[in-house]
């Protein structure tokens, strides 16, 4: 499938990425991102505590069920599972590999959201790019989480690449949410908004209301 460049001067080109220094990007599906609203970036870590990952499962079906736009890289177990329960519903979804997509191989569940419209499929990477690493997944998770307007950050292992980004989002003001437990009580003490399953919709669809 070819991928559409979309340079920093397009219309379709998203701000945040403009003051983040990103010059293009690559897309498959829907490419106008900035119209599905204020996207909410979905990050855990590969490993994560079992209170979590039901916990995680469960918020992804409120957020399916509420219509939130989610972005993420959904490489993480958790995360590909949370991908798998949000492809099941109506509301945008954006996935950003870490790697070119040129080319790319597209997972079946992916092709029925992907000819909706409801799927984009979005890399900063050129398509010389074609194997994921650590490195270019730490630059994913921060292009990802640069076209969000808040994350949800389900568990960040210490001293792990997620836990550098969460670190730096809060340091600049961003807003991070956590589930409320134990696991994540060094990343709510640095300042990301402990919630519960109905708290974080609470959040979500009122600010959505509010066009924020």
């Amino acid at each position: 499938m070819e991928a559409t460049v979309v340079e920093a001067s397009s219309p379709q080109f998203p701000a945040a990425l403009r003051s983040a220094g990103c010059e293009r990007l690559w897309t498959l599906g829907d490419c106008a991102i900035p119209s599905v609203g204020p996207l909410l970036g979905l990050f855990c870590s590969q490993r994560c505590p079992g209170e979590i990952v039901l916990q995680a499962c469960d918020m992804a079906i409120a957020l399916r069920g509420a219509g939130v736009p989610v972005i993420g890289g959904f490489h993480s177990p958790v995360e590909k599972k949370c991908l798998e329960l949000l492809l099941r519903g109506s509301g945008p979804v954006v996935v950003c590999p870490a790697r070119g997509i040129e080319g790319m191989r597209i997972p079946v569940a992916w092709r029925g959201p992907l000819d909706e419209g409801r799927l984009s499929i979005v890399s900063p990477f050129e398509p010389r790019r074609r194997r994921a690493d650590a490195r270019l997944a730490e630059h994913r998770n921060r292009f990802a989480a640069a076209l969000a307007s808040s994350l949800l950050a389900l568990h960040a292992a210490p001293q792990s690449g997620l836990e550098r980004l969460c670190r730096s989002v809060l340091d600049a003001g961003g807003e991070i949410y956590a589930p409320d437990v134990p696991a994540n009580a060094e990343l709510i003490a640095r300042g990301a908004l402990p919630v519960t399953l109905d708290s974080l919709l609470d959040r979500l669809t009122g600010a959505k209301g509010q066009g924020t």
